[in-house]
């Protein structure tokens, strides 16, 4: 069931009416579908519901302006609209309401994202591109509110780059002359949040090609407007946004939610303008309802007084879409309820159909269970408990995966000391299980193609014999400059990056040779910096998102927590954002210019690569690895790296740093030291100095910490030196923490020691500002030299007597 773009133009009024028919079916079968929702997870199907009702019509005259090539970024009130772009069938709308784990089931996000998350794909199975402009394409959504609008802003910047930007002008299957127009949608509360006034204000500066939907119901869950909105009017407090004849921004409209030909209109207008002039819309689409309130988590009877629980219920977008239809003699009452009671079975046949489909595949599995948990207790000698187990499990009428492989795990320890070939066949069942079962839930954290980040080959920095000693600035500028003579589809953005070349000047000179459009400025606002990247990134564009310091990831990091390096895990692999994050951090004064968060961001950004080169160099390498492939990382340049020399390679563009490969910068015997970044030059310091006190240490440096020694050669190195310490700037319990995980318990390196494995971390503050504050805060060079001193005094105290 699908909208008829016909209406746009000149038809006759039999083809009117018939459109306006099938909008009205895709409103009834959206709004069951909302109804028997509820149903579905208050009688414990489900296990949370969230619905689109009262969102209904709307929602279809934006679908007749959604066009091939456009793009959705929105929240989950969505699914009437999902439903007449046909993107989402009656059973598919139950699928994802029921977690069905198969992606064919339920295409938004095979089981991943509760109902009301929706995504198309852009991908094919081998995880090449679609051709997006012959589809309608929708990002996937997130649940954190306002989190869709920063990647909104880079969907809409696409079309701008498309379309001003030389060199791309193949990317036919990404965009047509840029003529895309980048749709988001949020509920009226939701524009409370910081991210949507960021996103709001940078549209408004880059003037591109976005048009935004406020559903307006007068209420955040419980919250009424007046606690929400200055004014409880939302366009009323943009009108200082309204473009004029002589300045740019936005054009608003209002409209009301229940007037189906006027939004026609309006939303036809509204594409018109933002496609061919490349300006933000916003309209606010007022005086809608919410029939069931916020999810099914509670009832607004607890919190709308009866008067307005009485004029939702005449002001319903349906009821309002039916009575002008009627008076409109487009279709009589008898039409209308014959239409209704036609839908009201097809839904209830979907939605029966959807979960046969959901459970059938789980009784198969529980069949195969039952039938092993019998012949095991056939011969066993606790014979009663398993058959307790195996009855237990038979008689779930609708059983869940957990409940059946557990009951199967419990059974052998009745049998722990026995042993037969049902045992065996058991164990094995047990184990294919997981092997079967867990990538349902588990797969696409990270590419799972042939060729990903992590198979790129190491290419070493070749030299000319008078090779000359270079700032490492100038490394990764000239780096920069081959990247963007070979891909004319990177860009670069962020705070000062552009004019005057970023503030170390590693792109000095390179907006003069590529443009104001691929190296580009950008206010101060990170979130937003990070949306135009994820937006970008998902139309096949390759951005590197500037932002400044370390520090000031944590102004982006929900977005990049929850939307970037989900994006791949959320969509079962169907969409893929490979956005590059390029920072610069640690070892300098004062407290926000030298953080060190990586525990936190080792955590918090699983799905993407956290790379942290020790050198220019290095860097370089890690932007020419990534950018042979299509996965997101952050870079973390050493901020006090750009006026350290360095030789200057010959190969620049050509240089690859392995992703997950560890370096041995110094070979050892007696003690292996691990770091990375910054801190490695340190740890390198202290090692000539314990050389020269009988210690011969080996140095390790694990480049990227997301992944983490793909190959195991730290435990390499442990086990020849049999002592370990783990040097790191970041606070205790961080970095070094999760990198002594990965050498004891994941390699195995507890059983090589000789000595405690130890670690030495920044003081659990950033450093003061000032010259001492770094080296009474962060490991210096005698910091290392004397723990490392102590953990052989401590094996050897007649050879290495105690130091103090």
């Amino acid at each position: 069931m699908q909208t008829d773009p016909k209406t746009n133009g000149e038809i006759s009024f039999n083809d009117f009416k018939e459109s306006v028919l099938n909008d009205y079916k895709i409103a009834v079968t959206s709004r069951e579908c909302s109804l028997l929702g509820r149903r579905e997870v208050l009688t414990g199907k489900a296990k949370f519901g969230i619905f689109g009702d009262g969102k209904e019509v709307p929602q279809l005259a934006w679908a007749k302006a959604f066009q091939n090539g456009d793009w959705r970024s929105g929240y989950y009130r969505d699914q009437t609209f999902m439903m007449a772009i046909g993107k989402l069938t009656i059973e598919q709308f139950f699928a994802g309401l029921y977690g069905h784990t198969d992606i064919k089931a339920d295409p938004m996000s095979a089981g991943r994202q509760m109902g009301g998350h929706f995504a198309t794909h852009s991908l094919n199975e081998d995880g090449s591109w679609k051709n997006l402009t012959q589809q309608k394409n929708s990002s996937a959504d997130i649940s954190p509110t306002a989190g869709q609008m920063p990647r909104l802003l880079g969907l809409a910047q696409a079309s701008k780059i498309f379309r001003n930007v030389k060199g791309i002008e193949d990317k036919t299957n990404f965009s047509i002359n840029g003529n895309e127009v980048a749709w988001g949608t949020i509920g009226n509360a939701s524009t409370s949040e910081g991210l949507f006034w960021e996103t709001i204000n940078a549209a408004g500066v880059l003037q591109v090609p976005m048009v935004i939907s406020v559903w307006d119901d007068e209420y955040g869950i419980s919250v009424h407007a007046k606690y929400q909105t200055t004014k409880e009017n939302i366009s009323e407090v943009l009108k200082g946004f309204q473009r004029t004849e002589d300045e740019n921004g936005y054009e608003i409209i209002r409209v009301n939610g229940w007037d189906y030909p006027e939004l026609i209109d309006v939303y036809s207008r509204a594409s018109k303008i933002a496609r061919e002039e490349h300006v933000p819309v916003l309209i606010h689409v007022q005086e809608l309802t919410q029939p069931q309130g916020h999810s099914t988590s509670g009832s607004h009877e607890r919190y709308k007084s009866k008067e307005r629980l009485e004029w939702e219920v005449a002001n319903d977008c349906n009821v309002k879409m039916r009575e002008w239809m009627i008076s409109s003699e487009i279709a009589t009452e008898e039409t209308l309820s014959e239409i209704e009671k036609e839908i009201k079975k097809k839904v209830r046949d979907g939605k029966k159909a959807a979960w046969e489909a959901f459970v059938t595949p789980q009784k198969k599995e529980q069949e195969e269970a039952v039938l092993l948990l019998g012949n095991l207790s056939e011969n066993s000698a606790n014979k009663n408990f398993i058959e307790k187990l195996k009855n237990e499990l038979a008689a779930e009428k609708e059983p869940l995966r957990r409940n059946i492989v557990a009951s199967a795990r419990k059974a052998l320890r009745y049998v722990v000391c026995e042993d037969s070939s049902e045992k065996k066949q058991l164990q094995d069942w047990i184990t294919n299980y997981f092997e079967t079962i867990q990538p349902k839930y588990s797969a696409h954290l990270y590419s799972e193609e042939k060729e990903n980040a992590k198979t790129i080959k190491e290419v070493l920095p070749s030299y000319a014999n008078d090779a000359e000693d270079v700032d490492g600035r100038v490394i990764i500028r000239d780096n920069f400059d081959a990247i963007f003579t070979k891909h004319p589809e990177a860009l670069i953005f962020g705070e000062d990056a552009g004019e005057i070349g970023d503030v170390n000047q590693g792109l000095e000179g390179m907006q003069e040779k590529y443009g104001k459009l691929r190296v580009a400025d950008a206010g101060i606002r990170e979130a937003t910096i990070l949306g135009q990247g994820i937006g970008m990134a998902l139309r096949g564009l390759r951005p590197i998102a500037e932002i400044q310091y370390l520090d000031y990831i944590l102004y982006c990091l929900q977005i990049m927590s929850d939307d970037l390096v989900t994006t791949r895990y959320r969509t079962n692999g169907t969409q893929k954002a490979p956005l590059i994050v390029r920072t610069r951090g640690h070892r300098l004064e004062g407290i926000w210019h030298s953080g060190s968060q990586m525990g936190g961001l080792i955590h918090l950004l699983r799905g993407m690569y956290i790379l942290v080169p020790r050198n220019m160099t290095k860097a370089a390498g890690f932007y020419n690895t990534l950018l042979e492939t299509d996965e997101p990382a952050l870079v973390i340049e050493c901020l006090n790296g750009y006026r350290l020399k360095e030789k200057m390679p010959n190969n620049l563009g050509e240089i690859k740093t392995p992703i997950g490969v560890v370096e041995t910068v110094k070979e050892g015997t007696d003690i292996t030291l691990v770091s990375y970044g910054s801190t490695l030059r340190i740890v390198e310091e202290a090692a000539k100095e314990l050389q020269q006190a009988g210690i011969d240490a080996e140095v390790i440096d694990v480049q990227s910490l997301l992944p983490l020694d793909l190959n195991h050669d730290m435990v390499k190195s442990v086990a020849k030196t049999n002592r370990l310490l783990v040097i790191d700037e970041d606070v205790p319990g961080g970095a070094s923490a999760y990198i002594l995980n990965q050498i004891m318990e994941i390699q195995g390196g507890y059983k090589y020691m000789d000595s405690k494995p130890q670690t030495l971390a920044a003081k659990a503050h950033r450093p003061p500002y000032g010259t001492d504050g770094d080296y009474f805060s962060k490991p210096s060079s005698e910091d290392i030299y004397e723990k490392v001193y102590e953990i052989m005094h401590e094996a050897n105290p007649s050879e290495f007597p105690k130091l103090r």
